[in-house]
């Protein structure tokens, strides 16, 4: 990647699924209209985009432009725990060294986490350059970050520090005390030169170490002001005592060795505070077993949870954590998978139903068939996703980062312009010193930088703990935004497991065969595993028929199915598609009206040739969800404007739609016209939510400001496509959750901006103060390490939430006994 000018830059993205050239051309049209891009051209041979962009453009938003545009981006994530970073101009420095790295594509660095993720867009870049990058910036790489929540808190020595410093600095700062109360007494020169030398260079060395790589790297940070700040003070009072000729001189050791052990207390106690804020990884990742008890030929043999195979069955006892995902070959069992979905009470699993690793088992013995291990497992990409949202910065962020940038060196000129102006002005050089001290020392950034991902980690972590998981910042702080949610209709409202109601055949007055009705049916969707097709093909299973083999399977999208059964073209689908394939409705029409009106949503079959002719017709029947309607009125008690959008018949969804609550509905769409549907709503600049649990929900959830993902309707592949889409996934299918997660977006970018309001107040106001000398050095240092302290305490108060679908889950369970303690 080169520079094309001072105001461009080249960029050069791996994209892979392009075929021929107007593959070039989907890519290359989306890729300008990222903002910020001025040219794109795709080079086929290489199967690479090439862009020139303004500097300040988004590179994660053109990755995300091309895979809505339907191709793969070629990257590759890596995680880096890196040390000794101490404020928001460090996370800056740090990004700016990752991205001058070849090949990185994107670099972002959390100060919550002490993490950098990087994106590697070339397939083969180097990714130990990353390393020898960060070094020269002046910071260290401690190791590759299995988990975000790793990060914080790996110096234990710490509190240790913080005592000894506390030890050493009491006999300088009790004099301080004693004046206040008339007294006058001070420990002579000497003593409180021996007992701040090893608080200053031993104890306070890392300000030192950190403070020269930001001056090599030619940038400033907390550190260097720190440094340099309790340098002058000790500086001065060793000058004093060296020149002066008085037994008592005036010193000012305590100001530069208490500065020192308040900025360690506060980095101390920021440091624990963060632990806090990924309990929720912790929590997850203490969800995987070490070990798996595997049925053989042999007996059951517990063996190492890496030895693992798919298709191995695993023996679960009674109070036993699953170790794998995997489907139930035998036993019944209650099973709690509270720290996974959210549920709080256990759910039955019999014969043929999922399971997934973490949860526990209830008073039964299953046997699990495992269908997933490792990296594969549900809760493994639960903790990438909840990892991947902390360790990702949300826009608001980036104005942050911008001020952080200039913010040391003005902080330096204004200490400069203090030290002078005290100096020449009033003429006391020694209260010049110690107000340009105080200056350094209050204007720390660290409340800047953490006040966004420490907001972000607590806000993603208990929503994590009640089932719904983030993906990234993005669609967090976007969600606070939604005024408009489209819901699409099976398996969001309605359970998504439809019933047959009905199946009626052409002559079935005459004595029809309604059981080959049903069997050719059976066969057409033998192949599918939509909702429609599992209810055809149980009724078929229940009533003991024999179904025929299909050739020529086909799916239709937004129309149906077709095959060929007994050499003959068959199509079960929508009155649309009948109509469309000139099959006379009419002899059923009547009967088809009556349960459509009731609600039941109708499929025909037809037989096709030269003359089509109508089979029969099927009718099914789904259930609303039973808090389907208590949602959509939270969501307009909170502005929030629902509208379903779904592809059945327009009587099937008025129902549903009358069921829950909707007044707006638009029925009988494909899945491509719901992208467009979610478009329109976006029109005039409202922020649109989509929920959808199937792939084709997949082009509006991407289409959609924020994408809202169902998980909990049974899985499958329909859903994994559907998470990968959106931007926030609800684990367990309950539409409450919807309500909740953007109530969760709300209170998280409220405590944002509540952080980054008080950040800047408290230096807006510190500052002038410190520099008109109404701010000791010492006060100034006590402020610094209490404002860091108080913004990811502020950001913690968000684990205290709990949304609406919780409350009402806990109150569902009131009738039971209590828990004992």
């Amino acid at each position: 990647m080169t520079s094309a000018s001072a105001a461009t830059r080249n960029w050069t993205l791996p994209v892979d699924g392009m075929t021929c050239a107007s593959c070039a051309g989907r890519v290359e049209k989306a890729a300008r209209k990222v903002p910020g891009v001025d040219q794109a051209g795709v080079n086929l041979a290489t199967e690479t985009l090439s862009v020139s962009a303004s500097t300040g453009f988004d590179p994660l938003a053109l990755r995300q432009a091309v895979e809505k545009a339907g191709y793969t981006v070629a990257t590759r994530t890596v995680q880096l725990a890196i040390g000794d970073m101490s404020c928001a101009s460090c996370v800056a420095r740090v990004e700016k060294a990752l991205a001058k790295v070849p090949g990185v594509w994107a670099a972002s660095v959390n100060l919550a986490t002490e993490t950098a993720s990087v994106t590697l867009a070339s397939r083969d870049a180097d990714a130990s350059a990353l390393e020898a990058a960060v070094v020269k910036a002046g910071y260290r790489v401690l190791a590759p970050a299995d988990t975000a929540a790793d990060a914080p808190g790996r110096r234990v020595g710490d509190g240790a520090r913080v005592l000894i410093a506390a030890l050493l600095s009491a006999p300088l700062a009790l004099p301080m005390l004693g004046m206040v109360f008339g007294r006058h007494w001070m420990l002579p020169g000497v003593w409180q030169l021996l007992l701040a030398t090893p608080v200053q260079f031993w104890l306070g060395a890392r300000f030192y170490r950190a403070g020269w790589g930001a001056l090599r790297a030619g940038a400033g940070n907390m550190d260097l002001l720190v440094a340099m700040g309790t340098t002058a003070a000790f500086g001065l009072s060793l000058y004093g005592l060296l020149a002066s000729d008085t037994l008592m001189p005036a010193l000012y050791f305590e100001s530069s060795a208490v500065v020192i052990t308040l900025v360690l207390l506060g980095k101390w106690l920021e440091a624990r505070a963060r632990r806090q804020t990924s309990e929720a990884i912790r929590a997850l990742n203490a969800l995987r077993p070490a070990t798996a008890r595997v049925r053989g030929a042999d007996g059951d043999v517990e063996v190492p949870l890496a030895l693992v195979q798919v298709g191995d069955l695993v023996v679960v006892r009674p109070g036993e954590r699953i170790a794998v995902d995997g489907e139930v070959s035998e036993g019944e069992s209650a099973v709690d998978e509270s720290l996974i979905t959210g549920e709080s009470l256990p759910v039955p699993r019999g014969p043929g139903q999922r399971v997934a690793g973490g949860a526990v088992n209830g008073d039964g013995l299953l046997l699990v068939r495992t269908t997933a291990v490792g990296a594969e497992t549900l809760l493994a990409r639960i903790v990438r996703m909840v990892e991947s949202a902390q360790a990702g910065k949300a826009p608001i962020q980036r104005l942050v980062d911008r001020v952080s940038a200039v913010f040391v060196p003005a902080v330096v000129v204004v200490a400069l312009a203090t030290l002078l102006a005290w100096g020449f002005v009033v003429g006391d050089w020694t209260a010049a010193v110690l107000h340009a001290v105080a200056v350094l020392v209050i204007a720390c950034p660290c409340a800047l930088g953490l006040a966004t991902p420490a907001a972000i980690m607590a806000g993603t972590g208990v929503a994590a703990r009640q089932g719904i998981l983030i993906k990234d910042a993005q669609a967090l702080e976007l969600a606070h935004a939604v005024r408009v949610v489209a819901w699409d209709k099976t398996g969001t409202l309605t359970e998504g497991r439809p019933r047959l109601q009905e199946a009626l055949a052409v002559s079935s007055a005459n004595g029809g065969d309604r059981a080959t009705l049903l069997a050719t049916a059976a066969a057409l969707q033998s192949g599918s595993s939509h909702p429609l097709a599992r209810a055809v093909l149980d009724a078929a299973r229940d009533e003991g028929l024999a179904v025929p083999p299909a050739a020529a399977l086909r799916a239709v999208p937004g129309r149906g199915v077709a095959a060929e059964v007994a050499d003959v073209e068959c199509r079960l689908g929508s009155a649309r598609w009948m109509q469309e394939s000139g099959v006379d409705l009419g002899a059923l029409a009547d009967r088809a009206g009556t349960l459509q009106a009731a609600g039941h949503t109708v499929s025909y079959l037809a037989a096709m040739g030269s003359a089509p002719r109508l089979i029969g017709l099927l009718a099914f029947a789904d259930t609303v969800k039973p808090s389907a309607k208590a949602a959509v009125q939270r969501l307009a008690a909170m502005g929030v404007r629902s509208v379903l959008v779904s592809g059945d018949q327009r009587v099937s969804a008025e129902s549903v739609a009358a069921a829950v609550g909707i007044t707006d509905v638009r029925a009988e769409v494909l899945p491509e016209d719901k992208a467009r549907i979610v478009a329109d709503l976006k029109q005039g600049g409202a922020c649109v939510a989509m929920v959808g649990d199937g792939i084709n929900d997949a082009p509006a959830l991407a289409a959609a400001d924020v994408g809202i993902a169902m998980a909990g309707n049974g899985g499958g592949g329909g859903t994994d496509v559907a998470m990968h889409a959106a931007g926030i996934t609800l684990m367990r299918g309950d539409p409450l959750g919807v309500a909740d997660a953007i109530e969760i977006s709300r209170r998280t970018h409220a405590k944002i901006v509540q952080n980054l309001f008080w950040a800047f107040v408290f230096n807006a106001v510190g500052i002038p103060l410190a520099a008109l000398g109404l701010l000791s050095p010492v006060i100034a240092g006590g402020a610094m390490a209490f404002s860091s302290v108080t913004v990811v305490t502020n950001a913690l108060l968000l684990r205290r939430w709990r949304g609406a679908r919780v409350a009402s889950s806990a109150a569902a369970a009131c009738p039971a006994p209590p828990r004992r303690a």
